[in-house]
């Protein structure tokens, strides 16, 4: 089946989940900066943190750089006022041919929540109905016990270990069965047009915005 897409914009029920922007950068920054004792045991790039405001706008824009052209599809996840980054997470295709994975972040005061598995559960749908892939992973590190709990409860299982890193896998066949295939969300493409529409959000908009937000 042909992809569709790709999601710019996902909600769930307690989530924005969209490409970022460059004028997302203060809040961006503001998540990071706040979270880096959180972050540096888990995530290598939050060791080369804190970045300056400039040095954030830049990496915003090539992050949107990448998704516009289809490389890398890089989200932030907000509140569903879209006032407050609670953390990012994306659909990365460094696993090989036909395959994305999931990744993600929460900021140190939002953890233990359940935020990062909304956000995977939905990502997840979107892989397999929108991006039509036939393989999605999340990889995380042995010791990461959190991190790891998400992948199962959405009805990931456990591979073989790469290196330190455990490997968990859905492929395309075994997800209509999983909870992440039942968890509710609204999907736009760039243009703001419903890819998918289960919470009666209406029109994504074409600044990325529900109409009723």
């Amino acid at each position: 089946m042909p992809s569709r897409g790709p999601a710019y914009r996902i909600v769930t029920p307690r989530l924005v989940v969209r490409c970022w922007d460059p004028r997302d950068a203060p809040l961006a920054k503001e998540a990071i900066d706040s979270s880096l004792d959180h972050l540096r045991p888990w995530m290598p790039w939050a060791r080369n943190e804190p970045q300056t405001l400039a040095q954030k706008v830049e990496l915003l824009r090539e992050f949107r750089g990448q998704f516009d052209l289809g490389s890398n599809s890089v989200y932030a996840i907000f509140d569903r006022r879209e006032e407050r980054v609670l953390g990012g997470t994306g659909l990365h295709p460094r696993v090989g041919p036909g395959a994305l994975e999931i990744g993600y972040w929460i900021r140190a005061d939002a953890v233990r929540q359940g935020f990062a598995t909304e956000s995977s559960a939905a990502l997840t749908r979107v892989a397999f109905e929108i991006a039509s892939t036939g393989r999605v992973e999340i990889h995380c590190a042995s010791d990461n016990h959190a991190s790891a709990a998400i992948p199962l409860k959405l009805g990931y299982a456990e591979q073989e270990r790469d290196g330190d890193d455990r490997v968990f896998a859905l492929t395309a066949e075994a997800f209509p069965g999983t909870p992440a295939a039942g968890s509710p969300l609204a999907a736009y493409d760039v243009i703001g047009a419903a890819l998918i529409d289960e919470l009666g959000e209406g029109t994504g908009g074409r600044d990325g915005r529900s109409d009723d937000a």
